[in-house]
């Protein structure tokens, strides 16, 4: 039932690429998304907000297909946050059985297009069909050299930076780290992103301007692009235009 509706209310593919969008310019190696509204378009439609959700995932594969073809580097998904465990019992059991479901159908395509996927956030309180989905993801695509997918779960982004400065702390009292030697480069080694470079970009649908916590060290200098348009209805066109913005914006650092 519920996959008939999100086929039903499922987005177009083949939107064209906007003529503004200047492929050969600058395109943001790493895009992270706030993936928000699920609810809100389950409820829009009298639908229990799980169909929401299951909508949403059908979203986050053709996001990854544009991105794939665009030449993205990375796209960090918010998938579920630290927070989130305060929701309904049934909502956050099936979300932890979202990430089983979509790489259940979705992989084996995400590995024709290279395409590697990784887990941000702490493993401790996940079930363990989660974490065997995702474990079973990552070392399937683990020498994958196209763009890399990350799923933040279970993820927060103060929760992440205690973390690093506890892993630190101990360090430093072991002997194993100067602390006079800390600077932005070593504390971000201790992220769970510290392989990869911070977000050039960051997309937040449904209306709602805030970064819930989301990657807090990462997006200091990241540009933000807000629309009111439910994650579910987000289409390649809605990324289109996030991409164009970006394009638009000149990105100082700081400097002049």
């Amino acid at each position: 039932m519920l996959e008939h509706l999100a086929r039903k209310w499922a987005r177009k593919e083949n939107q064209p690429i906007p003529e503004e969008l200047d492929r050969t310019g600058k395109i943001p190696q790493h895009v992270a998304i706030i993936m928000d509204g699920n609810g809100r378009w389950a409820n829009m439609r009298n639908l229990p907000r799980v169909a929401g959700h299951r909508a949403g995932m059908k979203t986050v594969k053709e996001v990854v297909k544009v991105a794939d073809d665009l030449g993205v580097g990375y796209v960090t998904m918010y998938a579920f946050s630290t927070e989130n465990w305060k929701r309904p019992r049934d909502e956050v059991d099936f979300l932890m059985k979202l990430p089983q479901e979509f790489l259940s159908t979705e992989l084996k395509e995400l590995i024709e297009r290279n395409v590697r996927i990784r887990m941000l956030g702490s493993k401790d309180e996940l079930p363990k069909h989660t974490l065997k989905a995702l474990t079973e993801a990552e070392e399937r695509t683990v020498s994958n050299t196209g763009l890399q997918l990350n799923f933040a779960l279970n993820y927060g982004g103060r929760d992440e930076i205690v973390k690093a400065f506890s892993m630190m702390a101990s360090q430093v009292k072991a002997g194993e780290l100067d602390p006079e030697k800390l600077d932005e480069e070593v504390i971000s080694r201790y992220l769970y992103t510290s392989d990869i470079p911070d977000p050039d970009l960051l997309i937040r649908t449904s209306g709602e301007i805030r970064l819930s916590n989301f990657m807090l060290w990462q997006l200091a200098y990241t540009e933000l692009w807000f629309t009111d348009v439910l994650w579910p209805d987000f289409t390649r066109e809605h990324f289109y235009q996030a991409i164009v913005e970006y394009q638009g914006r000149a990105r100082r650092y700081g400097a002049v």
